[in-house]
Parts: C-alpha cells; structure tokens; sequence
C-alpha cells in the first residue's frame, strides 16, 4: 500500500530529524566522489547536506513519495530528484556514496538487500545508512496498546522490529565491505509544542496506522494513543518535552 506523506507533518521537527544525517555525513571519509544517492531522500533537506559538502558531485535524491519529491524540488530546482521504489531501486552506474537516512527500515530483509547495495558501488565506494532503532520504546509500543476496537485494521501494517541489531548488520556487511563502522547513538530531543512526541510519530512510523484507518477512526485512534504517549513523554513545565530517541548507523566500505 502506498502512503501518501505529508512533507508540512514531516518537517514539524526538521532540525531533529536532520541532525542525524549530518551525524552519519560528518563520518563519511570520501575526498571527491563523482557520483552520489541520497536514498529515502524525503523533502530533501539531508540531499542538500550531501551536494553542500561534495560541490562538484552529481547527487540525485531518491524517493517513493511525489509529494515529498515535490517540496524538495520547489526549494532546489538545481539538484537532481527522482521517484523510485527503494525496493527494487539499483543505480545506474556505481556510485562512490550511497547515502540513505531514515529511510531503510521502511524495507524488509536487510540480509540480501544491504549486501545487494554494496554491489551498486565502485571499488572504495561508501555505503552510508542511519535508521531509527527506538521500536522498543513506549512511543512505538503505544500504538499496539491503543489500537483496541482498530486492531483488526491496525495489526496488519505493524511490523516486527524491522532493524536488527548492530551486530547484526556487522554480520550482514562484513563479507562484502573492505571497512566497516557500525554504531548506535540515543538523542535526547528536547521536543517544542503539545503532544510532541504523537506528532513526531504522525510524521513518520504512525503515518500508515493512520492510513488503516477511516474518518473518524482516524482521529478516535490517535487521541487514545495520544493520551498514552503524554503519560510516557510528559510535558515539562517550560512546555518542552524530552523524546530519547536511538538511532543505528552503519559505514561499509567497498
């Protein structure tokens, strides 16, 4: 089923969401590529990151999402944006980066699928992922908890923890990767706004639940597992709320 994304939802947090990306970029030891793909490219805010640092690279950002595809190329007509399947997505040509943030866990058996991306890069070329690894936590658990009277419609799109563990993934890459640096990081985002961290989760993990859902089911849904989160992540009296999130990041060096 295709979901259809809303970049405005999305970008509530930017500066949040972004901050990995450059996490993942600053690690990164390519001196000049010549061509690179910014995978899951969303709104296209680390596609930017990538062209900032490496000029005179070409840098395509790729992504299933017209809307998301849309507002990235109303703010960067110079840059190169194309739609594509993540699933069945290879490149062209081999490329010296494959960059993709936030956006694998979207994709089931990383088993094949990673090892099948070191094969779209050059010799030397860089496979760079970061994904979230915070499915344990109670913004995520929450939602099985609130579904109630919807889990029949609910239940279907909730996946199993769809990012293992980073020794996993040494496993996975090491056969296949010259260099490998593979590391996991929790943030603690101080969150602006009521409700904080539903709305991050609507912008991004809840989007298809909501998507199950019709009418007012919708809304119905959400404020129950709204009232669950408060309690998880409660709003500190400055108005801020404090949402630890981990995340998993993976250097593999062809």
């Amino acid at each position: 089923m295709a979901h259809v994304w809303s970049p405005g939802q999305y970008l509530k947090f930017a500066g949040h969401r972004l901050r990995p990306a450059l996490d993942l970029l600053a690690r990164v030891d390519v001196e000049d590529p010549g061509i690179v793909y910014d995978l899951g490219c969303g709104p296209g805010n680390s596609t930017i990151a990538l062209k900032n640092r490496w000029p005179d690279a070409s840098v395509t950002g790729i992504d299933s999402s017209p809307d998301m595809l849309a507002e990235a190329e109303k703010d960067h007509p110079e840059l190169l944006w194309a739609e594509a399947d993540l699933a069945t997505w290879s490149a062209p040509a081999p490329a010296d980066v494959l960059f993709s943030n936030a956006a694998m866990h979207w994709l089931d058996d990383h088993g094949a699928r990673f090892p099948r991306l070191m094969q779209s890069l050059k010799p030397g070329g860089v496979l760079a992922v970061q994904m979230p690894g915070n499915f344990a936590a109670p913004s995520h658990t929450c939602i099985r908890e609130a579904a109630g009277p919807w889990l029949d419609k609910i239940g279907p799109v909730l996946r199993p923890d769809p990012v293992a563990s980073p020794a996993d993934y040494h496993q996975i890459l090491k056969p296949v990767a010259a260099e490998l640096d593979i590391w996991e990081t929790t943030y603690i985002q101080e969150l602006e706004g009521d409700n904080a961290a539903a709305e991050w989760l609507k912008g991004s993990y809840l989007k298809p639940v909501l998507d199950a859902l019709d009418g007012d089911e919708k809304e119905d849904f959400f404020d129950a597992y709204s009232a669950l989160v408060q309690k998880a992540y409660p709003q500190r009296a400055d108005g801020k709320t404090l949402y630890p999130f981990r995340r998993v990041f993976i250097i593999a060096r062809k």
